[in-house]
């Protein structure tokens, strides 16, 4: 039989005696679930979110309210016009109507034009006044091309240096053409007419 001794010592053993008290007020104690974050941290978090879920609805808000505008303006979404450089590439006259600043009629003349291939460059006649020179493309956009228009030749001392042409296809498959100019005197004037291919450029 065990003695009273014997049986404290086994106890102490572990194996089946309950654990002693220095290990039950031991300090330090592990957790199996993560300790909380901070509520600083997910009040930032949650508005950083915030934020960008504000921006995505104002893009998709501003996109959307294009489109339908679009929509309810034409009935259906808004097409532009292309019109590729072939369709101004040639030789081209016709008979411009002159007006100055006030709409009075000054002269009527008759301009060529030849537009080169790629519609950037071309030289021009203004045969009534027995003017020339060259075009040189500044600007366009899906329907349009404007030249600037440098003179070379004017015997007679009647035309400007400079001017600008605006040339657009008009829908009998010619060009509607316009000429903006200033004088010497300063008195801007604009000369508008319709050009009919003539041929080509070979």
């Amino acid at each position: 039989m065990d003695t009273a001794a014997e049986l404290e010592s086994g106890a102490d053993d572990g194996h089946e005696g309950p654990a002693s008290s220095a290990t039950a007020a031991s300090p330090v104690q592990l957790s199996l679930w993560p300790p909380p974050r901070s509520s600083r941290h997910n009040n930032r978090r949650r508005r950083q979110i915030g934020v960008l879920v504000s921006v995505v609805l104002a893009v998709l808000l501003v996109g959307g309210g294009a489109t339908a505008w679009a929509l309810l303006a034409n009935g259906e979404p808004a097409q532009e016009a292309v019109a590729p450089a072939e369709d101004f590439v040639g030789a081209w006259s016709g008979e411009m109507v002159q007006v100055d600043t006030e709409g009075e009629h000054v002269a009527d003349w008759h301009a060529e034009v030849r537009i080169e291939e790629g519609a950037e460059r071309g030289s021009t006649a203004w045969t009534t006044f027995a003017c020339s020179g060259t075009l040189v493309l500044s600007a366009g956009d899906n329907a349009r091309r404007v030249y600037v228009y440098t003179e070379t030749a004017d015997p007679q001392k009647r035309c400007v240096d400079d001017a600008e042409l605006t040339v657009w296809p008009s829908a009998d498959g010619g060009l509607r053409a316009e000429w903006s100019s200033v004088t010497d005197e300063g008195t801007r004037m604009t000369s508008t007419g319709d050009m009919a291919a003539t041929g080509d450029l070979g």
